[in-house]
């Protein structure tokens, strides 16, 4: 499958569009825990072109113009990854402190990849993937709607940079700790997306927000078929 250029960036087809990201609901709790961004998903049965389609995908717990995805801006590999990745949700409650593996349904996710592919006729190929997690501890006195704007506008920026696959975050406990984490295409992805302005007023914020930051970056290593997949500390990664 070949890509057009579209002046310094290329733009890919999708064999598989999405259903419309208005039929799906906006509550950032069903997204986060419930996986309701997988509602996107077309099985392709003929009855289903009724309903509208695009090519925006809810990759975050943000259902708003802005915050999605545009899969023309991705081979086929990071579409098939993107599109997988919104069955993704926790599946324990101490996520923030659990280990990070063990916290979300991992193997659904590439269990719906390898049928992503097969449906489209891709052979899935050994990639990698860039991982960054972020744990925290909330400070008591941290302004919840100055920390959401900042979220919020960080976000956009990273998607509008490209090649942000999926954007998750929980709800902090009860002392305060939390969890979120990013899906990249790649470690430069990643760079380009936290240099915009809101990600410098976030870390700006930092001290008046947070007792505790914890970033962490892995590799997510998808093998030949999607037959096996592992993630492993970046810095020991071969």
């Amino acid at each position: 499958m070949g890509s057009i250029h579209d002046g310094a960036k290329p733009i890919y087809p999708v064999k598989t569009p999405v259903f419309h990201h208005s039929l799906v609901t906006d509550d950032s709790d069903a997204l986060k825990f419930h996986a309701a961004s997988s509602l996107q998903l077309q099985q392709g049965l003929s009855y289903q072109e009724a309903a509208s389609s695009s090519s925006y995908l809810i990759t975050s717990p943000y259902n708003q113009e802005g915050h999605l995805l545009d899969l023309h801006t991705l081979e086929p590999s990071s579409q098939l990854l993107a599109k997988a990745l919104t069955v993704l949700k926790p599946t324990r409650s101490d996520y923030a402190t659990a280990e990070y593996v063990e916290s979300f349904n991992w193997q659904l996710v590439m269990d719906v990849l390898r049928d992503l592919a097969t449906v489209e006729c891709y052979e899935w190929k050994r990639q990698s993937f860039h991982v960054v997690t972020f744990r925290s501890v909330l400070l008591p006195t941290a302004d919840p709607g100055w920390l959401t704007e900042l979220d919020s506008h960080s976000h956009e920026e990273a998607t509008a940079s490209g090649g942000l696959l999926k954007y998750w975050f929980g709800t902090k406990d009860e002392e305060l700790r939390n969890l979120a984490t990013c899906i990249w295409r790649s470690r430069e992805d990643a760079r380009r997306g936290g240099l915009g302005p809101w990600h410098r007023k976030a870390i700006a914020a930092a001290r008046d927000l947070y007792q505790k930051i914890e970033f962490r970056t892995l590799k997510l290593v998808i093998a030949d078929g999607v037959e096996r997949w592992d993630m492993v500390d970046e810095k020991n990664a071969a």
